[in-house]
């Protein structure tokens, strides 16, 4: 049975359920574009994920919110990088309950550097939800991760200008939270080239 949550955008404060008319037709397909994100990048260059970090934690309130589970929960993180045609582009933070971390999410774990749409775009019985974006700043913890990843001389400077996106993910009526997020480079890689059109995501070989 559908999760009624599954239905909504995964809100918090400064989370929104659109993107602003401000940005470019550009961004906004990006932050809203459907489907595997992986798949998308791969049409635009060669595509490489490195793991940034793996760990349990307790969930922050801003993420906990989204995902309907109580602050301080325990979690299990999971932080990647991946880089298009060697251009460091899309930060990735996946969090879901430490207990379904070892059950409906077990996979999460055994992914080692296969991006996290390999388990979720192979099975049907797996629901998200719609999209929530917004312009990152501390202290929502995705904020850390994306800014960690900026050569040290513009994190300054390019740190207020990442959009990210997030969406929940369900199964077995567990959530799995997405956060990804376009850094300044990415938008240099795509600028003047079309939308990739959508395609279904291709599994990583181990």
């Amino acid at each position: 049975m559908m999760k009624p949550a599954a239905h909504h955008p995964p809100l918090a404060p400064g989370w929104l359920a659109a993107a602003p008319p401000v940005l470019s037709s550009t961004v906004r397909h990006w932050l809203f574009r459907p489907g595997a994100l992986t798949a998308g990048l791969r049409q635009v260059g060669q595509v490489r994920l490195r793991v940034l970090a793996e760990y349990a934690d307790g969930a922050p309130r801003d993420e906990a919110l989204a995902m309907g589970i109580a602050p301080g929960t325990p979690v299990w993180i999971r932080e990647v990088l991946m880089s298009v045609d060697g251009v460091d582009s899309v930060p990735a933070r996946s969090l879901t309950p430490l207990r379904a971390s070892h059950g409906a999410w077990q996979g999460m774990r055994r992914l080692l550097t296969r991006p996290l749409a390999d388990m979720l775009y192979h099975d049907s019985t797996v629901i998200r939800s719609p999209f929530a974006c917004r312009r990152l700043a501390s202290p929502v913890p995705f904020h850390a991760t994306a800014s960690g990843v900026l050569p040290a001389g513009e994190r300054m400077q390019e740190a207020h200008r990442i959009w990210a996106r997030r969406s929940v993910f369900w199964r077995q009526g567990q959530p799995l939270l997405v956060a990804e997020c376009f850094l300044p480079g990415f938008w240099d890689v795509v600028a003047g080239q079309p939308a990739p059109p959508l395609v279904p995501h291709q599994r990583t070989a181990r």
